[in-house]
């Protein structure tokens, strides 16, 4: 996969790179959850929204019985089997218009050390399982300059449900911020920055040498990662 910048770098040579998780580490929310119920509900009504709640009921039994946050992931993206591309890019703008507008959307100590991190010279970028339609739009909001996930595979302009590579949970966010990392050859991880919520981002929190664990109240706290040790 190429990784490109959504607009241009205010310079191509940022001082140090800063990993940031999406859901409840940037927003007060499961974006891809709530945007799949969305557009469920906007296609087909209450059944449509009850057909989502059942789905996502059974997607959580299944992984309090033992399915990886990973297969989980995939599993979700295979609701989205033969939705058309362009309808859910509409619904995705509009979904994040109207969600954003809410005051408490955004975790505002989050958005405050991006806004701080950009002005001493770094580089954004999200790292994120959401729903990959959805990224862009929260990254354009905050500054990010990268968006870093799954793709989605399409069948012409139509979406097959399936994910192009592993999905960005764990292990699989390493795997891109490596990736984005050797773009960066003069940047050492050791300078660099990461903020998630969950256990399954200490893989990528213990990649860097500044690495924040964001509260369920949104609050902050430095942990000691590994690259450090």
């Amino acid at each position: 996969m190429t990784i490109e910048p959504l607009f241009p770098l205010d310079d191509p040579t940022p001082a140090y790179l800063v990993f940031c998780d999406i859901d409840d580490t940037l927003i007060r929310c499961r974006s891809g959850v709530e945007f799949l119920r969305h557009y469920a509900g906007s296609r087909h009504g209450a059944e449509g929204e009850r057909a989502t709640d059942e789905l996502l009921a059974d997607l959580y039994a299944r992984m309090a019985r033992g399915m990886s946050r990973e297969e989980a992931n995939r599993e979700y993206h295979r609701a989205w089997r033969r939705s058309p591309v362009d309808e859910v890019e509409e619904h995705a703008a509009r979904w994040y218009e109207q969600r954003s507008a809410a005051a408490d959307f955004y975790i505002t100590e989050t958005v405050d050390a991006l806004r701080r991190h950009r002005a001493a010279g770094a580089a954004v970028a999200l790292v994120s399982g959401s729903f990959p339609l959805l990224m862009p739009h929260v990254a354009r909001a905050v500054g990010a300059q990268y968006v870093l996930g799954a793709r989605l595979e399409r069948c012409g302009r139509v979406l097959t449900g399936e994910l192009l590579g592993r999905p960005a949970i764990g292990e699989g966010k390493c795997v891109l911020v490596n990736e984005l990392l050797g773009l960066h050859p003069r940047i050492t991880p050791e300078d660099c920055h990461a903020y998630g919520d969950h256990e399954s981002d200490l893989p990528m929190l213990n990649m860097v040498g500044h690495a924040t664990l964001v509260a369920p109240d949104g609050s902050h706290a430095p942990v000691r990662p590994a690259v450090m040790a």
